[in-house]
C-alpha cells in the first residue's frame, strides 16, 4: 500500500515538473500533452486519471508555480528581523519571482486565461493575499500601521502589486523597471506608516 502510494506521488510530481517545463517553453496553448506524457514515460490515461485533462494538469502547474512564488516571498521577508522591511522585501520579492522565465508565461500569461479570472484570483488569495494579509495583522497589532481596514489595505497593495508585475513582465528594460518598481512599492507602503508605533 505505501509502495503504491509513493509510485503514484512520484507520478504526479514528474508529471507537474515536466509539464511545468513544457508549459513555460510553448505556452499552453501550444504544450502537447503528448509530448508531456512522452517524456515522462507515462501514457494519456496516467494525465486523465490525476488530473482529469490538460486543464487541469495546468491547473496543478499552475498552482505549484503560485507556491513556490510565495515560499520565496517568505524566504526573502524572513531576511530581516524589522516588520516594516519584511513587508517591503516581500513585495519586491513577489514582483520579481512572478517576472522570472519559469513563472511569467504560466502566471502572469496563460494563468488567468487558461483559468479564467474567477478562478485566478481565488488562488492569487490562498496563496500571495493570505501571506500579506497576516504580515498587516502583525504590523497593525504591533502599531506600526496607520488605522485603515487590514481587508481594504490588503486587496488595494495585491492588485497594486499585480499590476506592476505585469509592467515588469512586458517592460524590455527589466533591470531598471525592477530597480523603478522597488522605490515606488516603498513610496506606497510609507502611506500607511504609523508615526507612533
Amino acid at each position: 500500500m505505501k509502495k503504491n502510494k509513493a509510485e503514484t506521488n512520484e507520478t504526479i510530481r514528474k508529471l507537474i515538473e515536466i509539464a511545468r517545463t513544457h508549459f513555460t517553453e510553448y505556452g499552453y496553448a501550444d504544450a502537447a500533452l503528448e509530448s508531456i506524457v512522452h517524456e515522462a514515460q507515462l501514457t494519456r490515461g496516467a494525465v486523465y486519471h490525476h488530473f482529469r485533462n490538460k486543464k487541469g494538469l495546468f491547473r496543478i502547474v499552475f498552482e505549484s508555480a503560485h507556491q513556490a512564488v510565495a515560499e520565496r516571498v517568505e524566504q526573502e521577508a524572513s531576511k530581516s528581523g524589522d516588520v516594516w522591511e519584511q513587508l517591503e522585501i516581500g513585495c519586491c520579492a513577489f514582483v520579481a519571482a512572478a517576472v522570472e522565465n519559469q513563472n511569467k508565461r504560466i502566471m502572469l500569461i496563460d494563468g488567468p486565461a487558461v483559468l479564467g479570472w474567477e478562478v485566478w484570483r481565488s488562488l492569487d488569495e490562498k496563496n500571495s493575499m493570505r501571506s500579506l494579509r497576516e504580515q498587516l495583522l502583525v504590523m497593525k497589532q504591533k502599531g506600526f500601521l496607520k488605522p485603515v481596514s487590514i481587508d481594504a489595505m490588503t486587496h488595494l497593495i495585491s492588485g497594486a502589486l499585480n499590476e506592476i508585475t505585469l509592467w515588469n513582465a512586458h517592460n524590455p528594460d527589466h533591470p531598471q523597471a525592477l530597480e523603478e518598481t522597488k522605490a515606488v512599492i516603498s513610496l506606497l507602503l510609507e502611506g500607511f506608516r504609523s508615526q507612533n508605533p
